[in-house]
C-alpha cells in the first residue's frame, strides 16, 4: 500500500510549523505517533525528530483518502497536504511546540507501512536493554534518544567553533597505526598486503599529535575515534570519541585556562548553566587522603580521615595489626545513619570486599549512647578521640577499614559515593569541577616487577622530580592533569616530554631496552632530532561528556549504535565468523576449537 513521494515537497519539518503558516496551504511528512479515532474525524500527531504537529482528518473533505486514512497505524509513514489553522481557544496544548496550531488534511499519501512493533515508541521506555539494543534502529526513533544525539552534534558544532576562534586546526590523523602494547589492549587489524603483519586500530592520536606540534602547527583539534579492546562499563565502550587537542608552547596553566573557557562556554550554551571559573585544583595525594579517589564528588562530604595514630598498639588486634605492618586505619562519618540495623551494616561489609577490604567496623551515636561492633575493644579516650577527630555528633555513624593503604582508599571512597546516594546527599542540579594535578608519574606491578607509566610514557615528570628518574622513579610526580565533573573524569592530559634524552630515559624507566624503545617508538625518538616545541594536550571522553550533561546513567544513550556489555552489536551480531578464504588471503590460521567459535 506504499505510495511514492513523486510530485511531493515537504514544507517545513513537524515541530517547525508555526502561527505564520496559519492560511497556508503545506506538506507535512513524518510518523504516525498516536492516532485518535473521533467518529468522522480523525486525529493523527505526526512526529518527526524536531516534534509533533497535530493533522486533523475529517473525512468530508477526504473522501477519496477515506480508506487510506482509516488504514493508518501508529508508525506509519505519511505525508499530508492540507491548511495550516489556529486552534481554538479551548483545544491549545501548552506542552507541544506547536500546540497553538494544527494541519487540516485535504489529501494523504501512506509512503511506508510498519509492522508489530517489539516495543512502543515512547520517552523512557522500560525496555530491556537487550532489546533495545537488538531493534537499535527503533530505539532511536524515541525521541529522548533522539535529543541525546542531536544534543551530542550541538555540543561537537559548539566545540569546534569556540576551538577554532581559539586558533586551532581540525587535522585527522590515522585510523590504522602501529600496535604499541603500553596501556590498554589494542585492536588489531591484519594487513593483506603485508602478510604476518597488523595494524593497530587507535587509542589515542597521541603520537600522531605530538608530532603535528613538531611540525609546526600550534594547536590541533580534533573530534576522532579511538578503540580500546578492554572491560566495559556503564561509561565505556569499546569505540568512543574523543575532543582531542595539543598546544605548542604551553604550560600546565595554559592548558587548564583555555579548558576553563571552553566548559564555561559549553555549559551556558547548551543547558544555560553558569560555570564558575577558575575550578578548584586539588594534588593527587590530597584526593586520595581526603577522598580516596582520584576523581572525587565534591557535592557532599563524609571525607576520609586517617585515626591510625588513635588505634597503634591498640587492644583490637584486627586495627593494631595493620597498622604495625605499614597499613592504615581509617574512617568517614555518616549523617543521620546510627539507627541503621546489623542486617544494614552487613550489607555495607559485603559492598566494601567487592573492594578487597576485609571488613568493616562501625560505631553509632544514638540516644546519647554508644552502638560498635568493636566497643569492648576501645577505651574511653580513644572513643573521644574518634568522636572529636571524625566530629561525630548525635544520630551520626562511624565506619572503619583497616588495610593496605590502596585497599582502604578504594573501599573508603566507593563507600563514601554509595552512602551519599543512599541519603540521597547528592545535589543532581550542582556541577562541581575540580581540576587534579601532581599524578605520580610511574606506579610499580608486583606481579611484573616494573614500573608502568600511570598516564602514558610520554608525560613529562615535575622539573624539580626528574632527578629521582633513576635514583627512586616512585617519588616522580607528572605534569599532568584531569578535569574531574561530579565524581566522574571528564578528560584528561599532560605537558609531554620534547627532550629526546628524557624520552629515552623515561623508556628505560619502564623496563624497555634500547632496541625495544627503537622498534616501537624509533619513528618518534627519530623526529625528536628536528626541534620539538614545549607542547601539551587534553582529551575529553565526547560520549561521557554528553551522558553528564544529560544527567545519564550510561553512555550507551549518547552513542547511536553502542555495542553492549561483551562487546558485542545485537542487531548486527558483530563481531562475526568470517570464511577460510578471507582468512587465506589474510595469511591466518585460526588455531581455535569449534565449539569456542
Amino acid at each position: 500500500m506504499s505510495e511514492l513521494i513523486t510530485g511531493q515537497k515537504r514544507t517545513a519539518r513537524c515541530a517547525e510549523f508555526d502561527e505564520s503558516y496559519v492560511g497556508k496551504k503545506v506538506t507535512a511528512m513524518g510518523w504516525v505517533a498516536v492516532r485518535r479515532d473521533m467518529g468522522s474525524i480523525i486525529f493523527v500527531d505526526l512526529r518527526d525528530r524536531t516534534g509533533i504537529v497535530q493533522v486533523v482528518i475529517d473525512m468530508k473533505n477526504v473522501k477519496d483518502d477515506f480508506k487510506k486514512a482509516s488504514h493508518i497505524k501508529n508508525e506509519y509513514v505519511i505525508s499530508v497536504e492540507g491548511e495550516v489553522v489556529k486552534r481554538s481557544e479551548e483545544t491549545i496544548n501548552n506542552k507541544l511546540k506547536t500546540g497553538n496550531i494544527e494541519i487540516i488534511a485535504s489529501s494523504i499519501r501512506i509512503l511506508s507501512e510498519c509492522d508489530i512493533l517489539p516495543f512502543a515508541i515512547e520517552e523512557n521506555s522500560n525496555v530491556s536493554e537487550q532489546t533495545r539494543m537488538k531493534y537499535r534502529y527503533l530505539d532511536l526513533r524515541r525521541p529522548d534518544m533522539q535529543r541525546n544525539l542531536m544534543l551530542k552534534s550541538k555540543i561537537s558544532n559548539i566545540t569546534r567553533n569556540f576551538f577554532d576562534k581559539e586558533g586551532f586546526i581540525e587535522i585527522e590523523t590515522p585510523m590504522l597505526t602501529k600496535s604499541t602494547p603500553e596501556g590498554a589492549r589494542d585492536y588489531l587489524v591484519p594487513s593483506r598486503v603485508n602478510p604476518g603483519h597488523f595494524y593497530a586500530l587507535p587509542q589515542s592520536p597521541q603520537l600522531f599529535k605530538q608530532l603535528l606540534m613538531l611540525s609546526g602547527y600550534d594547536r590541533y583539534i580534533q573530534i576522532a575515534r579511538c578503540f580500546r579492546d578492554e572491560d566495559l562499563r556503564a561509561d565505556r565502550q569499546p569505540e568512543f570519541t574523543q575532543i582531542d587537542m595539543e598546544l605548542s608552547f604551553v604550560d600546565e596553566d595554559d592548558v587548564m585556562e583555555i579548558q576553563e573557557r571552553y566548559l564555561k562556554h559549553l555549559f551556558k550554551e547548551v543547558l544555560n548553566v553558569d560555570i564558575k571559573i577558575p575550578f578548584l585544583r586539588m594534588s593527587y595525594n590530597e584526593a586520595m587522603e581526603r577522598f580516596g579517589s582520584d576523581k572525587p564528588d565534591l557535592r557532599f562530604g563524609m571525607e576520609l580521615k586517617n585515626l591510625s595514630h588513635i588505634f597503634e598498639g591498640c587492644d583490637f588486634k584486627v586495627f593494631a595489626d595493620t597498622i604495625a605492618k605499614g597499613g592504615s586505619v581509617r574512617a568517614i562519618c555518616v549523617p543521620g545513619a546510627a539507627n541503621y540495623t546489623r542486617k544494614q551494616i552487613d550489607e555495607l561489609i559485603e559492598f566494601v570486599k567487592v573492594y578487597k577490604a576485609k571488613g568493616l567496623a562501625s560505631f553509632a551515636i544514638e540516644n546519647g549512647e554508644y552502638k560498635s561492633n568493636i566497643l569492648r575493644f576501645m577505651k574511653e579516650d580513644q572513643i573521644n578521640q574518634v568522636i572529636s577527630q571524625m566530629n561525630a555528633k548525635e544520630g551520626d555513624l562511624v565506619l572503619f577499614v583497616a588495610d593496605k593503604n590502596d585497599i582502604v582508599f578504594a573501599s573508603l571512597g566507593a563507600l563514601r559515593c554509595e552512602m551519599a546516594k543512599r541519603l540521597n546527599l547528592i545535589n543532581e542540579e550542582e556541577y562541581n569541577f575540580l581540576w587534579i594535578t601532581d599524578f605520580p608519574m610511574f606506579e610499580y606491578d608486583e606481579d611484573d616487577k616494573r614500573y608502568y607509566a600511570v598516564h602514558h610514557p610520554f608525560t613529562a615528570p615535575k622539573d624539580e622530580d626528574i632527578e629521582y628518574i633513576d635514583k627512586d622513579p616512585s617519588k616522580v610526580r607528572a605534569k599532568a592533569y584531569d578535569i574531574i565533573l561530579n565524581g566522574t573524569e571528564l578528560g584528561g592530559g599532560s605537558i609531554r616530554i620534547h627532550s629526546r634524552e628524557l624520552q629515552k630515559k623515561v623508556f628505560e624507566s619502564l623496563g624497555f631496552t634500547e632496541e625495544q624503545a627503537e622498534e616501537r617508538f624509533g619513528f618518534l625518538l627519530n623526529a625528536f632530532k628536528y626541534g620539538v616545541p614545549p607542547h601539551g594536550g587534553l582529551a575529553y571522553g565526547l560520549d561521557r561528556l554528553v551522558m553528564l550533561m544529560l544527567g545519564l546513567d550510561s553512555i550507551r544513550d549518547t552513542i547511536a549504535f553502542p555495542k553492549d556489555k561483551n562487546a558485542s552489536c545485537q542487531m548486527t551480531e558483530a563481531p562475526g565468523v568470517v570464511d577460510d578464504n578471507q582468512l587465506e588471503e589474510l595469511s591466518i590460521k585460526l588455531d581455535i576449537k569449534e565449539s569456542e567459535i
